[in-house]
């Protein structure tokens, strides 16, 4: 279905290669546990693309919409990527209320910027909602707490130089050992974690580069229609053609 609906229209103007996540592609020694069924998560998809991975490259949810202007600012970036004394890692935040929806609440990883515009931590906070007095948060459901409009949120939209295989590889035997001992079945390796990881230790840096435009997801079944009149109204404006796929 995907190479159908995606990939036959995108080979026409682009090489397209497919990488697939396998439950047994695991880095030598790593055992998968009885009646593990459950995919390794994020990073372990990272880590099935190796073979492919030459260059600096972008990770996104395959299910966001990021926008033109998100792929603008990463290509430019990536372009120049390189490591040095450390890891040079990129992510494209957002502001915090372009990324709520009106039908519910959702969870988002809250960024803390430093002066140089770096990262140094993600802190995920769930029941947010939008309202009148701008964004709020809730931990208990009764008591609700104001966040900044403007925080910086990350939408899992990463720039990364091959480094991050090679740490990936180091570190998923860590993970195998420790937190798929205690949940066997569902523990999950997550990109995010393999980001945050490295910054504790301080081999990487993550420059947050500020996206000015709308991101959009469906959440609840009532953002679909939502999310298709946006669609509809880039289309209209003319930054993509109709049909897309000429």
């Amino acid at each position: 279905d995907f190479k159908r609906l995606v990939g036959s229209r995108i080979e026409k103007h682009m090489d397209v290669t497919y990488a697939y996540q396998q439950l047994d592609m695991l880095p030598e020694g790593v055992a998968i546990p009885e009646g593990r069924v459950k995919p390794w998560g994020t990073g372990h998809a990272v880590l099935c693309c190796q073979e492919y991975i030459d260059a600096p490259f972008l990770a996104i949810n395959a299910d966001d919409y990021y926008g033109v202007e998100a792929y603008k600012m990463a290509y430019e970036k990536l372009c120049a990527l390189q490591d040095d004394e450390k890891a040079r890692y990129f992510m494209v935040g957002y502001e915090l209320t372009k990324t709520l929806t009106e039908n519910g609440y959702v969870s988002r990883g809250i960024c803390q910027v430093d002066e140089n515009g770096c990262l140094t931590g993600v802190k995920e906070t769930t029941h947010i909602i939008g309202s009148c007095d701008g964004p709020l948060y809730t931990e208990d459901g009764d008591t609700y707490h104001r966040l900044p409009a403007d925080a910086a949120v990350s939408m899992n939209m990463f720039g990364f130089t091959p480094s991050i295989i090679e740490e990936m590889k180091a570190t998923f035997p860590l993970f195998h050992q420790t937190t798929v001992k205690t949940n066997p079945l569902k523990a999950e390796y997550y990109l995010p974690g393999v980001v945050n990881d490295m910054l504790e230790k301080d081999t990487a840096s993550v420059e947050v580069l500020r996206c000015p435009s709308r991101w959009y997801g469906v959440t609840y079944q009532a953002d679909k229609p939502q999310v298709k009149a946006a669609l509809a109204k880039m289309a209209e404006d003319g930054l993509y053609p109709t049909p897309l796929w000429q």
